[in-house]
């Protein structure tokens, strides 16, 4: 169908100042849909308050309000510019609490301003712990044991009919804050009293822990004529019991069987269908008994999320343009591939690669913090690397992590063998949810624990631990070596070497465990013509054509070839082909504390820039929460970690 024509301009609301659980994801899908709405013809009002973001910008919409994200500034901004619709979904959960506030004071009605992309009713249901689970009984799917209760003696009722240990899930709040897991009464009533008071309704969901059971995600996108796809499956390497935003993720999913996946996929168009998110993108969590097979519904976020940003960057699917689209009347299959130029929106996404993603934790900044992961976000960014297989992703994300763990380090269980003692130590540690769990995994396994036992204390899914094994057998065979043997063995066999490049080895990896300084590796590469393959996110796994410029590097097989790393349609930032100066700008990486969003800002205005006097922009970064990993700010973006390899 075409797009309305009855609405003139439309509101959006945006996420406000960066906070753990809502970063600079919310400025890429803002900006995302004001680009596209304003593409359509409507004029554009934006509200936010952060003055670091690229939307916030005076050329991103037609209006820019920099006030407080209150009901009362709100209503201000309303009643001047009469906005005819207010799209809620790209602001993360400040937006849709805010809107659900505008509606519960009869703002809205007031001013007879219309909600596009979700409704109240379907926010509230999605958001209300307990609307939620209702709706999920009746569309007939597996949710845990659980009660909403709104007083702390309601919740200790509950008690006697619910064994330890519980998760806390306080509604409408970001992040999971207020929430957890409580093992005794006191723990209980004191993450109980807290939650109720963080909850803007005063409610908490007490439900069953699912501790030890595998997560999943799905990213999905309806419009209006009820089409729905599934844009990307994300599997959580870290078991239920840790935030989804703070563990490591796996695109697509690798420990899924179709049967299950199809299981999946059938139950989270249930979902956005009963939940009633009439267009626009929702993530759905699942969580998977691996030992029964028993699927639970977690929960949905109906709108844009930090998992959206991941998703769209891992795929090239714009969900947030997308879903600025579906809010004015477009359906799927009217909207074409911005990728492909001729496939429509309505094709799911087919990924050849795998991509990880990694969180940033800055715990040794706040050393009075707890380094122990739970239901309560406490990453503040994420990197994110795209690979030919698992191995491959894994390795060149954590050397897109920027801080004393880039790859596989030894701990303090490394070295001599361990005692018994010691080893209690080490297993003890690896039961907790420590923020660096992965990487005394991989100790663990340099120290023969089995991957038997490691499955048991950690939860991980032993086809993850089969993976870290593998790295760590070529990281003995490496280590052993020792550079002045490794030098003319490498030399008589480059494939050795292309091998542990091909399973996502860096430079700097190898040269540490061969006892040489990282130049001399990379000069000895590059004698060995040993060189990476860039290969273009295309939505399609190379079915159709790409005309984006976004591109990840491989190693695969790149012992067989001597591959020059070349563009084969050189063109410029106006599109036509032909040489032209180059501009590379390198980003920021992953954020952390101290460096965030801002240093996004800078780089989209300098791409902009440059482009506007005709250099060609080479964007180079590894922080899917960004505008400047768009595909479309730079003439080139290559997703990789910024380091000298």
């Amino acid at each position: 169908m075409p797009k309305r024509t009855d609405l003139k301009s439309i509101l959006v609301i945006g996420s406000g100042p960066i906070v753990i659980g809502q970063a600079c994801e919310f400025d890429y899908s803002g900006n995302q849909a004001l680009r596209a709405l304003r593409a359509e013809g409507y004029r554009t009002i934006l509200v936010n308050s952060n003055p670091a973001t690229i939307m916030t910008d005076p050329e991103t919409a037609d209006a820019v309000y920099i006030e407080p994200l209150t009901p009362e500034f709100l209503e201000k901004v309303i009643a001047k510019e009469r906005p005819d619709s207010i799209l809620p979904t790209m602001g993360g959960q400040t937006a849709l609490n805010l809107t659900v506030e505008l509606d519960a004071r009869g703002i809205l009605k007031k001013y007879n301003v219309e909600l596009i992309g979700a409704n109240i009713a379907s926010i509230k249901k999605a958001e209300d712990r307990e609307l939620f689970r209702q709706a999920m009984i009746k569309a007939g799917l597996d949710v845990p044991k659980s009660r909403t209760v709104k007083t702390l003696e309601e919740g200790l009722a509950f008690l006697s009919e619910i064994p330890f240990p519980l998760i806390l899930r306080p509604s409408f709040t970001l992040g999971g804050e207020g929430g957890g897991t409580a093992l005794n009464r006191e723990q209980f009533s004191q993450m109980l009293a807290r939650g109720l008071e963080l909850s803007p309704m005063h409610e908490v969901l007490v439900e069953e822990s699912l501790a030890g059971w595998k997560e999943y995600e799905l990213e999905v996108v309806r419009d209006r004529k009820d089409n729905v796809i599934i844009v990307c499956s994300i599997e959580n390497l870290d078991p239920m019991g840790v935030h989804t935003g703070d563990s490591i993720t796996v695109a697509p999913a690798q420990t899924l069987t179709d049967v299950e996946y199809q299981v999946l996929r059938d139950q989270a168009i249930r979902v956005i269908r009963e939940i009633g998110v009439e267009t626009g993108g929702s993530n759905i969590q699942f969580s998977i008994n691996p030992a029964t097979g028993r699927v639970i519904v977690i929960e949905m976020n109906p709108r844009v999320s930090r998992s959206s940003a991941l998703a769209s960057k891992a795929t090239g699917f714009p969900i947030a343009k997308i879903a600025a689209r579906l809010a004015v009347g477009y359906t799927l299959d009217e909207l074409l591939n911005d990728v492909t130029r001729s496939t429509p929106a309505s094709f799911e996404p087919t990924l050849d690669y795998v991509v990880v993603k990694i969180p940033r934790f800055d715990f040794d900044k706040f050393r009075n913090s707890t380094p122990l992961l739970n239901t309560t976000m406490k990453s503040v960014g994420e990197a994110m690397a795209m690979g030919a297989n698992f191995k491959e992703a894994f390795l060149k994300c954590l050397a897109s992590m920027e801080n004393r763990h880039t790859w596989f380090k030894p701990t303090e269980f490394d070295g001599a063998p361990l005692t018994p003692e010691r080893r209690a130590e080490l297993m003890a540690f690896l039961k907790t949810t420590h923020y660096l769990r992965v990487i005394y995994t991989a100790t663990a396994i340099r120290q023969g624990i089995s991957l038997e036992e490691l499955h048991e204390v950690t939860n991980f899914d032993p086809w993850f631990l089969r993976q870290f094994d593998e790295i760590i057998a070529v990281e003995k065979e490496i280590q052993a070596m020792g550079w002045a043997k490794a030098e003319p063995e490498f030399r008589q066999n480059r494939e050795a070497l292309g091998r542990a490049k091909a399973m996502g080895f860096s430079d700097r990896y190898l040269a540490e465990l061969l006892g040489t300084k990282e130049i001399n590796l990379r000069n000895l590469r590059f004698e060995l013509k040993l060189h990476p393959h860039y290969r273009a996110v295309d939505t399609c796994a190379a079915e159709y054509e790409a005309f984006t410029p976004y591109l990840y590097s491989s190693y695969q097989n790149c012992w067989r070839e001597s591959p020059v790393p070349a563009e084969e349609k050189p063109m410029l930032a106006s599109g036509i082909p032909g040489g032209g100066k180059t501009v590379m700008i390198l980003g920021g990486g992953p954020n952390r504390i101290g460096q965030g969003i801002e240093f996004d800002y800078c780089c989209v205005h300098g791409a902009m820039a440059l482009r506007e006097r005709g250099y060609k922009v080479v964007m180079v970064n590894c922080n899917p929460e960004t505008v400047s990993t768009d595909f479309d700010v730079s003439s080139r973006l290559y997703f990789e970690p910024v380091t000298a390899e």
